[in-house]
């Protein structure tokens, strides 16, 4: 693997500290303080701001590793599945209580909502570093220039974009703080979208192609400005670049890895594995976190942890009553099929898929031959697949040691929920070699895709009534699956919405991608065909909020009716001894924390609709076409 040059890894004093590191491909990982400067003199030079950016980039790799990421707030808050911990109170299953504004909004076993909220701002802190400073640097060319500013922008829109899909209307910060500040007020979101889509145009223009692995690309430059420009309905741009990133980044479509000749494998499997995501031949990969297995200062993506059914907790028995596994092998077990641990990890059930996810959308005519569904038992893994292992059945010489789980009639619903279900292994297994516990290792992880881009393009086809054009672009995606192509016919929001499950689970911010979807239905007002013809609205959007306000009915929003039509916990009133499923039209969007508001002592942050300390709210300021919000003025 090549060493990449020397960089700088910079903050602000009072806001981060300002380290010296390494950055090969490893080791940009682990900061190594070596010296200190000031920053006027650190963020000088092109090396010293593209530093600044590693913090942003580096950052990003949060949300999608360890035990209850980050990211898993964003698939619950959607269709594909739910939270899954039944053994206590406080998890995102009755969000009328987990998702208040002085809540616990920001930990493994409740919710991160918050983590979206602080961390996004801190993104935010350092790309306006690297934007404020960058004339007070010295490049050897405007192209040199550029493409830094071009990536600290994508860094910024980035957060923004998550932002003002997750909370609506927000602070814009656009330059850099350099001492404490009380007087933020919350921007009009359609606003901040314009920002976000200038900014991105110059980042797509100048941000290198070829890029090392965790880098911004141009190619994810181009995809956010596709995501931003469907937001604000201007899908022909969205088109135009998603022709021109997909042009440059095919998919990979035949087996490119070590893994190839390996039983039990197949082309979907290649493409998630740690080796693809390595590989420098890989060219659908446009953008990635990274954390390299046995890299000092990595992590742990922990995917089989969060994804996987807790089958270790006890609670699997035999037919006959007894206890069925454990992490442990018998002494002298020499089947790999035994180790549980090692063949699927050692989960705990926080991500359960909804029966939409793990059944419904794989159908038996058009889906037989998908290489990721239910269908390709390489791929997708049940429970009935797993085998009694514990020692002491062996001991016992019990008939049933070896033998395949078999459900009990009598489990319970925090069982049901938590230990029995089905899960994509193909894309959740990570190996862990160092650790006795498998939860998921070391790895790169995909952000962006092209698999990603041939979507945006279906529905960009579909806003525009171009149902032939957005069969077509699904069907790359379908057809190197293995999938029956679909027709023009085929074609409805529904349909789109089914392929990305299929192709982007554990990748995708799902939360996000419904309400940006929802906001356009609202804006454009074209009858939503899964409901009926259904028509939406921007008034009201988040429900009539006051008192009461927790509402739930149809066609106030796409978000509340697709969650609502697509998941058996939340449509069947599914309950446990400690929680019912439920959710509101408002949960749209999230709650500000209420930290964030009261520590505002002398501006107005809006609180969302339906959620307390909205009766304060203020009209939303719009960012202007020109000049910053923050930083110089236009002239």
């Amino acid at each position: 693997m090549k060493t990449y040059k020397k960089l700088l890894y910079i903050g602000l004093f009072g806001t981060a500290s300002i380290t010296l590191m390494e950055s090969c491909s490893k080791d940009w990982l682990k900061p190594q303080p070596l010296s200190f400067y000031a920053p006027e003199v650190a963020l000088s030079t092109p090396e010293g701001l593209y530093s600044a950016l590693t913090a942003c980039e580096r950052n990003m790799r949060h949300e999608f590793f360890g035990d209850g990421a980050p990211i898993l707030t964003e698939i619950i808050q959607s269709d594909v599945a739910v939270e899954g911990t039944t053994d206590k109170a406080g998890p995102q299953m009755n969000m009328d209580i987990a998702l208040l504004p002085d809540a616990q909004l920001n930990h493994e076993n409740n919710t991160r909502v918050g983590w979206y909220w602080y961390e996004a701002y801190k993104g935010i802190k350092y790309a306006n570093t690297v934007i404020a400073r960058i004339d007070n640097a010295t490049f050897k060319d405007d192209a040199e220039k550029n493409a830094i500013l071009g990536a600290a922008y994508f860094q910024r829109a980035y957060r923004y974009y998550k932002l003002v899909h997750q909370f609506g209307d927000v602070p814009f910060l656009d330059w850099e703080i350099n001492e404490p500040k009380y007087d933020f007020y919350s921007y009009d979101r359609w606003s901040i979208l314009k920002r976000l889509k200038k900014d991105l145009e110059f980042a797509y223009q100048w941000v290198p192609e070829i890029v090392d692995r965790g880098r911004t690309s141009k190619a994810a430059c181009g995809i956010l400005l596709m995501k931003v420009a469907m937001a604000l309905e201007d899908f022909d741009l969205a088109i135009k670049v998603g022709n021109e990133v997909v042009a440059k980044h095919p998919l990979m479509r035949n087996r490119f890895t070590v893994n190839q000749n390996r039983p039990n494998t197949n082309l979907m499997f290649d493409l998630h594995s740690v080796e693809a995501k390595l590989d420098m031949s890989n060219t659908e990969g446009l953008m990635y976190v990274v954390a390299y297995p046995e890299a000092e200062g990595s992590a742990r993506i922990e995917t089989m942890r969060n994804a996987v059914p807790f089958w270790n907790n006890g609670n699997i028995k035999t037919p006959d009553g007894q206890t069925g596994t454990n992490v442990n092998l018998a002494p002298g077990e020499t089947d790999p099929s035994m180790d549980l641990n090692k063949s699927y990890g050692r989960g705990i059930g926080r991500l359960r898929p909804t029966w939409y996810f793990s059944n419904s959308i794989w159908r038996a005519d058009k889906e037989k031959n998908d290489l990721r569904g239910i269908h390709n038992m390489n791929s997708w893994k049940r429970m009935e697949d797993l085998k009694y292992n514990s020692p002491d059945l062996k001991a016992k010489g019990s008939q049933w040691y070896g033998k395949n789980f078999v459900k009990s009639p009598s489990m319970s619903p925090e069982d049901t929920i938590r230990l029995w279900f089905s899960w994509p292994h193909y894309k959740v297994f990570v190996p862990d070699p160092l650790s006795s516990t498998w939860t998921g290792g070391e790895t790169p992880w995909y952000v962006y895709r092209s698999a990603e881009v041939y979507l945006l393009l279906a529905e960009s086809y579909y806003w525009k009534n171009q149902p032939g054009m957005a069969a077509n672009a699904l069907n790359e995606v379908r057809t190197r699956a293995g999938a029956t192509p679909i027709q023009a016919g085929d074609v409805n929001i529904g349909e789109i919405l089914d392929e990305r499950a299929r192709e982007l689970y554990y990748e995708e911010n799902r939360h996000v991608e419904l309400v940006r979807m929802s906001y356009t239905y609202a804006k454009t007002r074209k009858p939503c065909e899964i409901f009926g013809g259904r028509v939406y609205s921007l008034e009201n959007i988040s429900g009539p909020g006051g008192t009461n306000s927790n509402i739930k009915q149809n066609g106030v929003n796409f978000w509340y009716d697709r969650v609502v039509a697509k998941s058996n916990f939340y449509n069947k009133g599914v309950k446990h001894k400690w929680a019912e499923y439920k959710i509101s039209v408002h949960h749209i969007l999230w709650p500000v924390p209420a930290g964030a508001i009261n520590t505002n002592l002398k501006g107005i942050i809006n609180q969302n609709i339906g959620y307390p300390g909205a009766e304060r709210n203020e009209k939303p300021l719009i960012v202007p076409d020109e000049g910053t919000v923050l930083g110089p003025k236009a002239e």
